[in-house]
């Protein structure tokens, strides 16, 4: 009954509790706590959510997760690579931190959830094997760069354009170095030589709590925000307030043609499920929504430049006695007797005739105080289609993540793991999630590692880690306000710094050049196709299973002669073995399946054409490992084929399934009982028994002296 018991909640096992065990996973989960409370918050804004986000997803589904799951170390919660996907997945959607990106993402947790529990439920953690691992090495080379380069404008202290093409986007960064905010890089780049100092020098202190208490104390004391706001009424010089103009009048034609956009592709789909793809209604409507891409790119670009155009303005502002905004100028051309402050800004973030005064570096700002509401998430029907996909995608990359350094861990621990029960721990960890506010999660590499080297012993440690979250989400979140954002692009750098692997690369390519090959294509679509990641690692799932057919269509076939040990061996390798003219003797490295029984049937008739005093085949089926109704069906021809023209064959080392198959369809009485043996020697003693006296003098045989 316990055991019984231990299945549904498997958090029991923890107990019963000792004193000892308490402590240790107490300062275990503290100390990943340290960790996971800037990490997550970095995270969140990845994946276009506010930072306050990711501490909500860092608290139910991290304790949720280690109470369901199988692994006493993994360490769940907002990881880099799902946090950039689930921002890609929606980012078409919806404007990223708007009201309708948020519960989009709550909506994906939940899909997330739910095919992660399935797949749990029904014992089908097998399905993640379709993500071979050269195609998540190159997928995960290909994020983690695009991670660290997605947070290049936030160190500069410049805006990113957000657009179908990831790779326009950045050389849209890299066109405003010049407009680079020095401060803000100073600080970014600060904390990153900070965090590598310490994770060098002294390892066993949380270095990335201690930047962020750090930078958050010399923002504090520096004012390192400095900013403010202005309306369109205060700006009078008629130059100013037409560049103000323009940028708003350009900001809203896109989002009018993202509407568009949004509104055609709904009516696209709608008329491919009424009719079907190759409608004239779908032909028109698909070709209307490509022309409204290209007016929206064009618009983007025209909106790109006219926000451009504002930023190279500097502006300074008129104040009252209270500090507060009067009037707006350009730098130089206040009028004289006027009390101005003393600060230079850039007018950032226009929403409708009010806009942002930047004039320091950018801070996290105010996180609501208290728990995330519990409630169920909003389900948009007319999305479903789209995020399922993505969804799809989060699933297995994420569980493919979590339980690769589950396996890891358990290595060294010793700890026997269960993929299926993971797959419920974090599917349930992403349901809580989903209800608590929060988008998806998976097991962190970093954060787990710390766990380990805490020696934490159970999973109590994440449920210590989600009260420590708790009591900051309570109580410490006012801390948090001067924490600047180029802080949290340097986290976010530094933890994806250490995703980029060539030497896996380098490895999968000298193990199979198909190998490397997915690797390869699955980094270079996942660039070509970002911010749509989940087409990359699409791109390079069905490059890899394509190119495992192709191998496993003409598996190595070798002809056989006799060595002087007796044995047979390939007679490519070794060209001066004895082979027999009575006897033609191959070994099939294949499965005996649809994709492959041509090229056994072409095999076997072109060496018989180059032996034609051959009476026997033997086959040598020790690596057949399956055969299926089109390989049962080939064979069946195959053999009364042979025996029209005088030519018997004959099988050694057929595996039990094989031999199943060919009984369940009587492939064994067209063969014949006679002519399959459990091993080649029996099988070629059997055949010169029937031989007689015409192979006498054969070299081939067994039961004969060898020449050496």
């Amino acid at each position: 009954m316990n055991s019984q018991l231990c299945r549904f909640l498997p958090f029991l096992r923890w107990l019963p509790l000792r004193g000892d065990d308490v402590k240790i996973n107490f300062l275990a989960g503290l100390t990943v706590a340290l960790v996971l409370i800037p990490q997550s918050m970095a995270y969140a804004q990845l994946a276009g959510l506010p930072a306050y986000y990711g501490l909500y997803a860092a608290f139910l589904p991290v304790a949720v997760a280690a109470m369901w799951g199988s692994s006493n170390q993994l360490a769940t919660g907002p990881v880099a690579v799902v946090s950039l996907l689930t921002a890609s997945s929606i980012a078409t959607l919806a404007a990223p931190g708007s009201d309708d990106f948020i519960a989009l993402a709550i909506m994906l947790t939940l899909l997330v959830g739910l095919i992660q529990l399935g797949l749990g439920l029904f014992k089908l953690g097998v399905v993640v094997n379709f993500l071979s691992h050269p195609v998540i090495v190159g997928f995960t080379n290909a994020a983690a760069i695009i991670i660290g380069l997605s947070q290049v404008s936030k160190l500069l202290g410049v805006s990113m354009p957000r657009s179908e093409s990831f790779i326009r986007d950045i050389a849209g960064v890299f066109q405003q170095v010049g407009d680079t905010h020095w401060p803000t890089f100073a600080m970014g780049v600060g904390a990153m030589l900070l965090m590598w100092a310490m994770k060098k020098y002294t390892p066993k202190l949380p270095g990335v709590l201690v930047a962020v208490v750090l930078t958050t104390l010399i923002s504090w004391a520096m004012g390192f925000e400095r900013n403010s706001s202005g309306t369109l009424e205060q700006v009078s010089d008629g130059e100013l307030r037409a560049q103000i103009e323009r940028v708003v009048q350009a900001n809203a034609e896109v989002n009018r043609l993202n509407a568009d956009v949004a509104a055609r592709n709904e009516a696209l789909t709608a008329a491919m499920k009424a009719e079907s793809e190759e409608s004239i209604a779908s032909v028109n409507r698909e070709a209307e929504l490509s022309l409204a891409r290209l007016a929206l790119r064009h618009a983007e670009e025209i909106s790109a430049k006219e926000r451009r155009n504002l930023r190279l303005i500097p502006v300074v502002r008129q104040i009252d006695e209270a500090g507060e905004t009067v009037a707006v100028f350009p730098a130089g051309r206040a009028p004289a007797g006027v009390q101005l402050d003393s600060t230079e800004y850039r007018i950032r973030k226009l929403d409708g005739t009010t806009f942002n005064l930047i004039g320091g570096g950018e801070v996290v700002g105010t996180i609501p105080e208290g728990l995330p509401q519990i409630s169920l998430p909003t389900l948009d029907m007319g999305k479903l289609g789209t995020l399922l996909s993505a969804a799809l995608v989060i699933s297995l990359v994420g569980f493919m993540e979590a339980i690769s350094i589950a396996k890891a861990m358990a290595a060294k621990t010793k700890q026997r793991l269960d993929p299926n029960q993971e797959l419920i721990g974090q599917g349930l960890g992403n349901l809580a999630g989903s209800v608590s506010m929060a988008y998806p999660t998976s097991g962190s590499f970093s954060r787990s590692a710390v766990n380990m080297n805490m020696n934490a012993t159970s999973g109590l440690s994440s449920v210590f880690t989600a009260l420590i979250v708790l009591i900051t989400l309570l109580f410490l979140t006012p801390l948090l306000y001067h924490l600047p954002q180029a802080v949290l692009a340097a986290i976010i750098i530094m933890a994806v710094g250490g995703l980029v692997n060539v030497e896996g690369v380098k490895h999968a390519w000298k193990a199979h050049k198909h190998d490397g090959a997915a690797a390869v294509v699955t980094f270079f679509a996942t660039m070509f196709f970002a911010p749509h990641l989940d087409n990359g690692i699409l791109v390079g799932a069905g490059l890899a299973i394509v190119l495992f057919l192709l191998r496993s269509m003409k598996p190595r076939v070798a002809l056989l002669g006799r060595y002087s040990d007796g044995t047979l061996r390939d007679i490519k390798v070794n060209p001066d073995l004895p082979t027999s003219e009575h006897i033609m003797a191959m070994r099939y490295d294949g499965s005996l399946y649809f994709a492959n029984v041509s090229y056994f049937e072409d095999t076997v008739l072109e060496a018989l054409a180059s032996r034609p005093t051959a009476k026997y085949v033997l086959i040598v089926g020790d690596g057949i490992n399956q055969m299926d109704a089109s390989g049962e069906e080939v064979v069946h021809h195959l053999v009364e084929r042979l025996r029209e023209i005088g030519v018997t064959l004959v099988f050694s080392g057929l595996k039990k399934q094989v031999l199943d198959c060919m009984r369940q369809t009587h492939l064994i009485e067209a063969v014949g009982q006679q002519n399959i043996f459990a091993t080649e020697d029996q099988a070629i003693a059997s055949i010169y028994e029937r031989l007689g006296e015409a192979a006498r003098d054969d070299l081939f045989c067994a039961v004969k002296p060898v020449a050496a």
